[in-house]
């Protein structure tokens, strides 16, 4: 009867197991093709197809789908349970839609002696829609235009942006709020993104 058990037990530790792969991966495919959309929507066409390709490598997926919860990212729960996400670490250096990615040692003793270098606009467009899609994706039915400027002032501590990051990141966010998404995404593709040429 013990040895019953302990198989019975076995099997459901694995059937759940399997459930968090799968569902894991339906997570982070939905989330890739919201970015696509929007990424195609204002014509960032090579951006939405490769962004988060890294996802289903096995430094991230595995990890990702251990600590799959459905209404978070696994990154977090990750870093609660060992102190620190290696998915996010893997992660954050081959993404440059994330403003991490672009943070370099300093020469002139900056903040903790890092330095944040701008984002070309292009990858500042993927941010956002990264951040749209990522708060359809855990907000559901309650997800609103002003729901990525509400995450992004959650946060207890400003993000070490640099300035032209930030200024760009911030003015967009807002517009998405105030204004919604369609107006956004003809504005990114119709005069943000052409300014790319001129200075960044």
């Amino acid at each position: 009867m013990r040895i019953y058990q302990c198989i019975k037990e076995k099997w459901y530790r694995g059937e759940r197991e399997r459930v968090k792969v799968f569902n894991h991966l339906k997570t982070i495919t939905y989330h890739k093709w919201l970015v696509c959309k929007g990424c195609f929507a204002v014509g960032l066409y090579r951006q939405g197809l490769l962004h988060d390709m890294s996802k289903y490598s096995p430094s991230e997926f595995w990890v990702g789908a251990k600590y799959f919860q459905g209404n978070r990212s696994p990154n977090n729960a990750e870093r609660e349970a060992v102190g620190y996400s290696t998915a996010w670490l893997h992660h954050k250096g081959r993404n440059k839609h994330h403003y991490e990615y672009w943070i370099d040692y300093s020469l002139s003793g900056g903040s903790g002696g890092m330095s944040p270098a701008p984002m070309p606009r292009r990858y500042i467009a993927e941010m956002v829609m990264d951040r749209i899609a990522a708060c359809k994706v855990y907000l559901g039915e309650d997800y609103t235009d002003s729901s990525p400027l509400t995450y992004y002032k959650s946060r207890k501590e400003p993000a070490p942006m640099h300035e032209f990051t930030k200024k760009n990141l911030e003015f967009l966010l807002c517009m998405l709020a105030e204004k919604g998404e369609k107006k956004t995404f003809s504005y990114i593709k119709r005069r943000f993104l052409k300014k790319a040429g001129k200075k960044r």
